[in-house]
């Protein structure tokens, strides 16, 4: 198989609350946006993808994609054919600022003779740089019950709300322990653990935007930026800085 027939690239551009309905590709699919943020409901979790990484969705496997804010959306469809070392799992890569740049590139080729050979060329330095990209934690899990569901979107769609347990349950008319009860079971993890956890995978995008990590420090609580990177890095395997697209 040659690299023009290996690897196809989209480009979708969304607002926000935006949804691409539950569907599967006979290809494999690298879900990743320009800007803005996706939840992708794939193989019985949600990802939330944010700027500078992308989501891998194997071949067959059912997803369904809802936007947060304003979303340029590109993505990859990749042949099995092409017989590339990937993912036979739904797994979060950083995207590199070089394999960026190629993406948009691939998004954004012409149909002519002399854009055949540049695509090829483009294609080929995806794939290299693919093989050498760095898998990240970025999973947040979201309940099936309704409409602890629905919370827990709105909750994605603005972090820096100072909701509390006690508010969630008066919402879903159940005691404070009820609704503690339900998030352990439904989430395998506490109310605050999930909002920390939320909140950490969508300051990237904060930070892959350019925001200092002062400012996204204070924005989710922390007193001071060298707290902040302390738990990211602990968490996340790498540091704040890392997140930017420069």
């Amino acid at each position: 198989m040659n690299a023009h027939t290996a690897l196809t690239a989209l480009a979708g551009n969304y607002g926000h609350g935006d949804i691409v309905a539950l569907h599967r590709h006979e290809e494999g699919q690298l879900v990743y946006a320009i800007n803005g943020v996706m939840l992708v409901s794939a193989a019985g979790t949600t990802w939330v993808v944010t700027s500078g990484h992308a989501l891998w969705v194997p071949s067959g496997v059912e997803h369904q994609v809802r936007m947060t804010g304003e979303v340029r959306m590109r993505t990859l469809l990749i042949s099995p054919a092409a017989r590339r070392p990937l993912m036979e799992a739904c797994h979060v890569l950083k995207v590199s600022p070089l394999l960026r740049e190629l993406i948009v590139a691939a998004a954004d080729e012409p149909d002519s003779q002399p854009a055949l050979l540049r695509h090829v060329q483009i294609v080929d330095l995806i794939f290299s740089e693919l093989d050498r990209a760095q898998r990240v934690l970025a999973h947040v899990p979201i309940p099936d019950e309704p409409r602890l569901k629905s919370l827990c979107a709105d909750f994605i769609d603005n972090p820096s709300q100072e909701s509390k347990l006690e508010s969630w349950a008066v919402q879903l008319n159940m005691s404070s322990r009820t609704l503690a009860r339900l998030f352990q079971k439904e989430l395998g993890m506490s109310y605050g653990e999930w909002r920390k956890r939320t909140r950490l995978l969508l300051s990237m995008q904060r930070l892959a935007c350019g925001v200092s990590i002062l400012e996204v420090a204070l924005e989710h609580g922390y007193q001071s930026p060298s707290a902040f990177t302390a738990m990211f890095k602990r968490t996340m395997g790498f540091t704040p800085s890392n997140c930017r697209l420069v």
